[in-house]
């Protein structure tokens, strides 16, 4: 289910001149919590079936408490941050260096992130029809490698990276941050991503949103809604508008 959290006070239209785009979850695929703890559990030479994944995930679960320390507001603010925070819950969970690093490592390799097979069409589609893209994204590493390999690089006009930055979705500043590297108004940059609580808060400073169920596996098809919103190709007359 995909749903379009609008937009305009006014009721007015406006055209889509760019869309930011999140990455994990909605152009590339995500582990699940237990894939995240079973391949580090195998990585670590560690037992890793069922029992193993649920128990280890229950001692961070508690660890991490309520709320997660694990999706701090500030956690990806940094990559020393985010090293900072997850070691302390690994710590407070009782987990040994071994697996704690296997952990880290895990959620840290952009290897278990594999691009959509609909991504290349997708923004190929939306270059057409005169959008500017940018990629934003709460992430403690450089992604820009991983557009490079995939023949992608050139596609986006900007990446905006909260360790980058110094600061992370749900903050509004980071989304005004890629309206003011893509050089569009709000009205006409259209937000896409895969959680509510944090891509969502995009229409707090005015941008259309909308949101994907979270990727989990790459073969799935849905960016075409991306490009359904967006509409028929603009001349370059009115791109320039």
């Amino acid at each position: 289910m995909c749903t379009v959290v609008s937009i305009y006070e006014d009721s007015k239209t406006h055209p889509v001149r760019a869309v930011v785009f999140d990455w994990r979850g909605t152009l590339v695929s995500e582990l699940t919590q237990e894939g995240w703890a079973r391949e580090a559990l195998r990585r670590a030479g560690r037992e890793h079936d069922d029992g193993a994944v649920r128990g280890l995930l229950g001692d961070i679960r508690r660890a991490a408490g309520e709320p997660n320390r694990l999706q701090s507001p500030l956690g990806n603010i940094s990559a020393q941050r985010h090293r900072e925070t997850y070691y302390a819950v690994f710590a407070d969970a009782g987990l040994d260096d071994e697996l704690a690093d296997a952990l880290f490592a895990v959620d840290s390799d952009p290897a278990y992130n594999i691009f959509a097979v609909d991504a290349a069409e997708t923004l190929a589609s939306l270059i057409e029809k005169n959008c500017r893209i940018g990629v934003l994204s709460n992430i403690h590493f450089d992604i820009r490698p991983m557009f490079e390999q995939a023949g992608l690089l050139g596609s986006i006009d900007a990446f905006v990276l909260s360790n980058e930055h110094g600061v992370q979705k749900p903050d509004p500043a980071i989304f005004r941050l890629a309206l003011e590297l893509l050089g569009t108004r709000a009205e006409e940059t259209l937000m896409v991503g895969d959680r509510a609580s944090r891509d969502g808060v995009a229409v707090e400073v005015g941008m259309p949103t909308l949101l994907v169920p979270p990727l989990r596996d790459p073969r799935q098809r849905r960016l075409h809604l991306v490009t359904n919103v967006v509409g028929a190709p603009r001349n370059s007359e009115s791109a320039g508008g």
